[in-house]
């Protein structure tokens, strides 16, 4: 989330794999782009570490406090990839890639997120093979089967 209506995004985000012990993943869909399925995302903020942002966005996002799950784990994965040209417009004049470094939270249990309703409409918990199949982004595929591989 922007601080400022007109503050360009740093090109830095993370991405954060929801799960349960039984390795099922939470999916959102974003509200602006009907069928892009998505775990949590969001661009970096001037000041904050990785880690900041990724807890940041999860509250943000969903309601879920990563604190009241033992915190944010860094999977220690990282994707570049091309900012899609319908949303270059949010960064700084020139940018065109953006690095995205991957976390994850273990929740107990498939819980009902507390959707931004300005940024996602739905969600859904799915097995993680189905989720890397479900989500839009290359990129998040990668980060779901990353995190499937690395136990």
């Amino acid at each position: 989330m922007e601080t400022t209506v007109n503050a360009l995004k740093i090109p830095r985000s993370v991405l954060v794999i929801i799960h349960t012990p039984q390795r099922d993943v939470l999916l959102i869909e974003r509200a602006d782009f009907a069928g892009f399925w998505q775990s949590v995302t969001g661009s970096q903020e001037s000041g904050e570490t990785f880690a900041e942002t990724a807890a940041r966005e999860a509250l943000e996002e969903t309601g879920i406090d990563a604190a009241h799950y033992g915190g944010v784990r860094d999977l220690h994965y990282e994707n570049v990839y091309s900012i899609y040209p319908r949303w270059r417009h949010r960064y700084p004049v020139g940018v065109t890639h953006n690095q995205e470094r991957c976390f994850a939270i273990c929740v107990p249990q498939k819980i009902t997120p507390m959707l931004a309703p300005r940024e996602h409409v739905a969600f859904e918990w799915l097995a993680a093979d189905q989720a890397a199949k479900r989500v839009y982004s290359w990129s998040n595929a990668a980060a779901i089967n990353y995190w499937r591989a690395a136990g």
